[in-house]
Order: C-alpha cells, then sequence, then structure tokens
C-alpha cells in the first residue's frame, strides 16, 4: 500500500496532507526517511515526526432556496448537496476523513426531512414511499414517513440519490412545492437562521464523530 494511502487509511491524514508530510520529511518508515511513493507493509512501522495535528472544524449550515450549494467560508467545504431550489442543513467542515463515511452508499446515515406539495397526498402515498419507490429503473431504500397535512410530510432516508426526494414524489404524482432538511444523524437545523452557521460542538460532535468511527 502507498505511504499516502496508508496514512488516509489510518486517519492520520488525506492523502494530500499525507503528500505534505512527506514533502515536509516528516514521515519515517522501519526509521527511514519516506518519499513520495513509498510503500508499506502490515510489518513497517510508520512514524510521524513532528506533524502538527490539523485543527478540524464543523459547522452546521443553513442553505437558503436559491443559491447552489457551496460554503461561506473558503476553508471549510459542504458534506453533501442540495439542489438550488431546496433548503435547510449542510454540514460544512475542512475534515476530509468523513467525506466518504457520511457519503458513501454503502453506509446508512439517517437525513431529515420536511417536504410540502402543490397538490394533496394520495391516500396510498405513505406506503408507496415507505416501501420504496422505482425512480427510472433503480428502487430506493426503504424510508420513514408521517404524514403532516394534506400538503405536507416528513421523511426520513438513508441514502442519497440526486433529487432524490423529488423524483420519488414524482413517480407517486406528487409535486413538491418545498423541501428543507432539518436533521443529519445527530446534527439538527433548529433554529438557526437562513445563511448563518453554528459550530458543532462538545458532546453533539463527539456523537456524530463517533457513529462514523472517528474522534477529533
Amino acid at each position: 500500500m502507498r505511504i499516502n494511502k496508508y496514512l488516509a487509511f489510518k486517519k492520520i491524514s488525506t492523502r494530500r496532507g499525507a503528500d505534505e508530510l512527506i514533502k515536509d520529511k516528516k514521515v519515517f518508515i522501519n526509521g527511514k526517511l519516506a518519499v513520495l511513493g513509498s510503500k508499506v507493509s502490515v510489518t513497517d512501522k510508520v512514524e510521524i515526526g513532528g506533524a502538527k495535528q490539523k485543527e478540524y472544524l464543523y459547522y452546521a449550515y443553513n442553505k437558503p432556496i436559491g443559491i447552489e450549494t457551496n460554503s461561506p467560508r473558503e476553508d471549510l467545504f459542504p458534506l453533501g448537496r442540495l439542489d438550488k431550489n431546496s433548503h435547510g442543513l449542510l454540514i460544512l467542515t475542512n475534515d476530509g476523513r468523513i467525506t466518504d463515511t457520511l457519503l458513501n452508499p454503502k453506509y446508512f446515515h439517517e437525513k431529515e426531512y420536511i417536504v410540502r406539495t402543490s397538490n394533496k397526498l394520495r391516500s396510498s402515498f405513505k406506503k408507496k414511499m415507505e416501501a420504496g419507490v422505482n425512480i427510472e429503473g433503480y428502487l430506493t431504500k426503504k424510508c420513514k414517513v408521517k404524514i403532516l397535512t394534506d400538503f405536507a410530510f416528513r421523511v426520513i432516508l438513508t441514502e442519497g440519490k440526486k433529487h432524490q426526494i423529488r423524483r420519488m414524489c414524482s413517480a407517486l404524482f406528487q409535486e413538491v412545492a418545498d423541501l428543507k432538511r432539518e436533521r443529519i444523524m445527530n446534527i439538527k437545523l433548529g433554529t438557526l437562521k437562513p445563511n448563518t452557521l453554528r459550530i458543532i460542538k462538545d458532546e453533539e460532535l463527539v456523537a456524530f464523530l463517533e457513529s462514523l468511527g472517528l474522534t477529533k
């Protein structure tokens, strides 16, 4: 395994960050200075000398309607997306370690949305939505739906296909008027105002990272 992949696998840094450590002559394999492209095996001893611990940052952001998914801060990037006409919770971070674990479809992480429809919900909507919907040849995983009014429902998904909720609703002859994400795992939007940030910290952060198999 290449040394940069090894350091990323061990959650010591990202691959790019590992390359920087190697260039700065801070990575040693069996006591010898590593170079870009060095390979390691399970029996090798890898040491990091003088590496400064990166300060990882995590924020909840309320994305407004009408803008593309982005970050209001250059040092942070969004985990996942919300389409231009949707709004609500995004998690912003500089921690590349969690991107795959959070977004890879082989993992199951709850995301909760409030959806309003332009037309009245059909009597069979909840049952069909929860069972899984065929969207262009793909059968969505089972989800949880709670009907709030004749024109609104709450849904909890464990996957995130592109425009999934809108496509599921369309397949069930319901037109989405408003889509708002309120929760990602244990991180909740709460009363956060549109286009504002709040830091994720303390017990909330510990629970979030532990569920991803990480520590701060």
